[in-house]
């Protein structure tokens, strides 16, 4: 079963949820920020996606982080940061056990999951 990672009030994960229902993939929803799961699984999936990938620079939290905060980024500096803010990390992770798919594209889950 493929395990969904994000923040249930996002529109983005909506849309993944509907789509995955819609296309009968079944899936377990995990609330990386409730479930404080996020810290645990960052240098896995930035192992398996890229932290690059994982790093949302355009959501509200980046643009709510100080210049310091978002000034000379490498892997080390944006998985600190993903884990002080959950909400930096892209949405969804999906994780199919063999893969990780990080973000939503109806085309791209079509192509990966069916």
């Amino acid at each position: 079963m493929i395990k969904v990672y994000g923040i249930k009030n996002c529109d983005t994960m909506k849309k993944t949820m509907s789509w995955l229902t819609d296309n009968g993939i079944a899936h377990e929803f995990i609330d990386y920020k409730k479930a404080g799961v996020a810290e645990a699984n960052l240098p896995d999936w930035a192992a398996r996606a890229g932290w690059e990938k994982l790093l949302n620079t355009r959501g509200l939290m980046w643009k709510k982080l100080s210049d310091h905060e978002r000034a000379a980024v490498d892997e080390q500096k944006a998985l600190k940061l993903m884990a002080q803010y959950p909400a930096l990390i892209k949405r969804p992770v999906l994780d199919t056990g063999a893969e990780l798919i990080v973000g939503f594209s109806p085309d791209d889950y079509a192509a990966r999951l069916k």
